[in-house]
């Protein structure tokens, strides 16, 4: 592809690094920004340095806030003896939009996947485990993506909460195997975690 402008250039590399956005769109976006009132790219780069330095991830759940408790953990209205556990951010609020989950969660931050070099070292484990011995929590909800990262990640944390006293479930199989949450919509997600089921049943399922 060919650029009039070292500029139009640059700007089109950095928009094609997002995910999903190759040149062709990245251009096309790089033009759209160009035609709009130059106070309003000020706003969204504005936005987007300000997202970037004040952003902070809470001491709790690491889910995305704009304080050091994000405000679910700070609601005292959530039931705190229940924590969803889930891959990433888009995930919290794909669960919250159904309406359907009143506790808490913990975002792990990613799944074990060998194949890309990422361990339970690489995850937010520790402070999960830490949490179960000492937070008084009654039930565990794994909500990772029905794909064998997920799998592998769940049965993982299984085994480290086995002699742990807490009950362990996972989503009832209304999300298709090898959907993300986010893609899942709200009626069958919230229906999954209503009709949860205990993690030692899908490992009979699965066997």
């Amino acid at each position: 592809m060919e650029f009039s402008s070292k500029l139009l250039e640059n700007a089109v590399y950095e928009m094609s690094q997002l995910p999903g956005i190759g040149k062709r769109s990245a251009l096309r976006l790089v033009l759209h920004l160009l035609k709009q009132p130059e106070a309003q790219t000020g706003r969204l780069a504005e936005a987007l340095n300000t997202l970037r330095s004040q952003i902070k991830f809470c001491k709790s759940c690491h889910n995305i806030s704009d304080l050091d408790l994000c405000e679910i953990c700070a609601n005292p209205a959530r039931d705190n003896s229940i924590v969803c556990v889930v891959e990433d951010i888009r995930d919290v609020m794909a669960i919250e939009n159904t309406a359907q989950f009143k506790g808490l969660y913990h975002v792990l931050g990613g799944k074990i996947s060998p194949v890309e070099g990422i361990g339970p070292q690489h995850l937010n484990i520790d402070s999960l485990l830490e949490k179960v011995r000492s937070c008084g929590i009654k039930e565990l909800i794994f909500a990772l993506s029905a794909t064998m990262e997920g799998d592998t990640t769940n049965f993982y944390l299984y085994k480290k909460l086995q002699d742990e006293d807490i009950i362990t479930s996972t989503l009832a199989r209304g999300v298709p195997v090898g959907d993300e949450l986010e893609y899942a919509d709200e009626v069958t997600l919230g229906r999954s975690i209503l009709n949860r089921i205990p993690f030692e049943n899908s490992l009979k399922a699965n066997s």
